[in-house]
């Protein structure tokens, strides 16, 4: 595993944890939303950088990106922890109002509860990007070099 990659990866993570975080936490705290939804469009919101970060400064990747290899493949991923943090926040939303709790608290529980979520799916996503999505495949050799005219 390239340990260069893997910091890069952290940055990344980091900057869409604080997109998702700041999205999420204005949705639920300031406007009030509920925080299953907020969730949904905090996730999506993340994922843009995410991808882009990700596929440009982890990976290296340059060109147009393809929908089918690239893109989807991400979104399921990224919609993988959608799915999970959105059952958690849910039901940490829902703990935090029978108790009672202050906006605030009940926030950052929230986030918590995100947080927690997607922290435990990013080994695997590291992984799934690094051997299968955004792999280095070896170049074609060229025809003449093939013994092909």
């Amino acid at each position: 595993m390239n340990p260069t990659k893997l910091l890069r990866y952290c940055g990344v993570s980091v900057i869409a944890t604080a997109v998702g975080l700041t999205v999420l936490g204005t949705l639920v705290g300031v406007v009030g939303m509920s925080a299953g939804w907020a969730n949904v469009i905090a996730t999506g919101v993340g994922t843009v950088p995410s991808f882009e970060l990700n596929r440009r400064w982890v990976w290296r990747k340059k060109g147009s990106r393809s929908m089918a290899a690239e893109i989807v493949p991400f979104c399921v991923l990224s919609f993988a922890g959608l799915a999970l943090s959105t059952a958690a926040v849910h039901a940490v939303a829902s703990w935090a109002d029978a108790a009672a709790w202050t906006t605030s608290a009940r926030t950052f529980a929230i986030e918590v509860a995100n947080l927690s979520a997607f922290g435990s799916l990013w080994v695997l996503q590291f992984v799934v990007l690094d051997r299968v999505l955004f792999r280095s495949r070896p170049s074609t050799p060229a025809r003449h070099m093939a013994g092909v005219s």
